[in-house]
């Protein structure tokens, strides 16, 4: 199992992973939007060509890719393989992913499958990177149009969570994260979902409280990860929102109207709360409380009744699927209740999306 630390000296505690790992030589990876905005914040000094040397210790070949999640494809991991093989990169090399989750998803992927495994450092710095796409040894890349088709399970070596680097997000980004911690909290408990719904977004914004919570979401997520680490059972439990949310996503990268993943994530919550709700029990009034914060902070994605058909061939492609005619879902009974492979009709499914959209 990987190991997490929630960073109080972010230079120190890349040195000691570092030093913790086999590394004959090192690279960094990381999309353009990092190297612009969090590299300075590590002490980086550019040595020339593609050279740095990070945290005035560690010197590394440099690797950049173009942001955004549509720059999650073959040919951006080809460019890191690349990069590597014409690097020296061997068997023993280190990787260490600097960014969001595109890029700890990818370089996570790169990692794994150059020489058939290196070790690698995840250094996440988005909101949603630390709660969600950093820890859990998921990594891949997008494929034909649908949301992390290639892939594989590698965990890295040490993975680094400091709130340093969320002083560098918008709100947007910030929400985009708190979706992922909101799906924790309902499938922690009544106490941990309170406090997330009554968080303060204002402009001052309590970043030891959220680092606090961030801690208390991982810890969430590493249980679950450590009881099932292949999702053959429970792990299935992450996947809360998400049916929902990738066919959103996937919609919306079809229409060239590309959405933030947490966002897509919190509308899929909506839906599948209602579902739990229709099918499970789940009470009423904690589905309104949640979607009523959701509605507020996260607005609605432009799909209409006309996308209904799109949505659910969408659905069709989740690989939590165990067959192309049925959907399967992460459903509760309430709050900390969580009921897996669950099933629901087209009709059904409708019905959780005009809910959603009125």
């Amino acid at each position: 199992m990987q190991k997490v630390v929630i960073s109080q000296d972010i230079e120190q505690e890349i040195i000691a992973a570092y030093s913790s790992c086999e590394h004959d030589k090192t690279f960094v990876l990381c999309d353009k939007t990092t190297a612009e905005l969090c590299l300075n914040s590590l002490d980086v000094k550019r040595l020339g060509g593609n050279k740095i040397c990070l945290c005035n210790e560690i010197e590394a070949g440099l690797i950049v890719i173009p942001a955004g999640d549509d720059n999650k494809t073959i040919e951006s991991i080809a460019k890191v393989w690349e990069a590597l093989s014409k690097g020296g990169a061997t068997r023993h090399s280190l990787l260490i992913n600097i960014a969001g989750g595109m890029v700890t998803d990818l370089g996570g992927f790169a990692a794994a499958s150059f020489k058939r495994g290196i070790n690698f450092i995840n250094i996440p710095t988005t909101l949603l990177s630390q709660v969600d796409a950093s820890v859990g040894g998921k990594t891949g890349i997008n494929f034909c149009g649908y949301k992390n088709e290639i892939g594989a399970f590698c965990d890295a070596s040490t993975v680094i969570i400091s709130s340093i680097f969320l002083k560098t997000l918008d709100k947007e980004n910030i929400l985009s994260g708190y979706a992922e911690m909101l799906k924790h909290a309902l499938l922690k408990d009544k106490e941990m979902l309170a406090e997330h719904l009554n968080f303060d977004f204002d402009k001052n914004l309590d970043y030891d409280q959220l680092q606090k919570m961030v801690a208390e979401s991982i810890e969430v997520k590493q249980k679950v990860v450590e009881e099932d680490p292949h999702e053959k059972g429970i792990r299935k439990a992450l996947n809360l929102g998400h049916t929902f949310g990738h066919a959103f996503e996937s919609w919306a990268m079809r229409h060239n109207c590309s959405v933030l993943h947490g966002y897509a994530v919190a509308w899929g919550l909506i839906c599948e709360l209602y579902l739990s709700a229709k099918k499970c029990d789940f009470p009423t009034e904690t589905l309104h409380q949640v979607a009523s914060f959701i509605k507020e902070n996260y607005g609605k994605l432009g799909i209409t009744c006309d996308d209904y058909a799109e949505l659910l061939e969408l659905m069709t492609h989740d690989k939590k699927n165990t067959s192309s005619k049925t959907i399967n879902f992460t459903l509760l009974g309430n709050v900390g209740d969580i009921r897996i492979n669950q099933t629901a009709t087209k009709e059904e499914i409708e019905d959780a999306l005009d809910f959603y959209l009125f």
